[in-house]
């Protein structure tokens, strides 16, 4: 039988509970931490009050490069590559300090999530990793966005730059025009 150490244990559960405090989902926890199944499943229902969301974690690379999810993505993994290749951050500790930064930069409304969470920022990190996603340099305002890696990106245009034609065109802003008009 291993000897198990307290200190690593707490430090494990300290990761864990950083995690769920982020909105990090199961199988993300399960990845990144080697604490079981079952004592993750009773600290997240200890931290959250709930059980945690069931279903699949996002598998396609397509939710990151459409508009909007596009430049959040894009602020998350320069954020990201700059810890990364600067502050010498790795792993899920990177990841997790990026998102924190991202949040800064893009804080939710109250009462909403964010429009990139934890999980979606992971795995936009192991697609990355994978190279079926990289960094594209717009070619008006030259900033960097996430693009297929196997899309021809020469003369790549942003959202920013080059804004789709429903872009706004949700719910919540013809509610906040409609508002606005009264």
């Amino acid at each position: 039988m291993s000897k198990k150490s307290v200190v690593s244990e707490a430090q494990e559960i300290q990761l864990a509970i950083e995690l769920i405090q982020l909105g990090a989902r199961l199988q993300l926890l399960e990845s990144e931490v080697s604490l079981s199944r079952e004592r993750l499943l009773k600290l997240y229902k200890e931290l959250k009050g709930v059980s945690p969301p069931k279903g699949m974690l996002p598998f396609s690379t397509d939710w990151f490069l459409t508009w909007q999810p596009n430049i959040h993505s894009s602020l998350f993994i320069n954020i990201y590559k700059f810890l990364v290749d600067h502050a010498g951050a790795t792993g899920i500790q990177a990841v997790m300090k990026a998102y924190k930064l991202y949040l800064e930069q893009m804080p939710p409304e109250a009462g909403e999530e964010p429009q990139l969470s934890l999980t979606r920022a992971w795995t936009l990190v192991r697609f990355f990793q994978s190279e079926m996603l990289t960094l594209a340099p717009c070619s008006t305002c030259k900033g960097k966005f996430v693009v297929n890696a196997l899309d021809l990106n020469k003369d790549y245009q942003c959202g920013l730059c080059h804004v789709p034609s429903r872009a706004g065109k949700t719910r919540k802003s013809k509610e906040a025009a409609a508002l606005g008009a009264a």
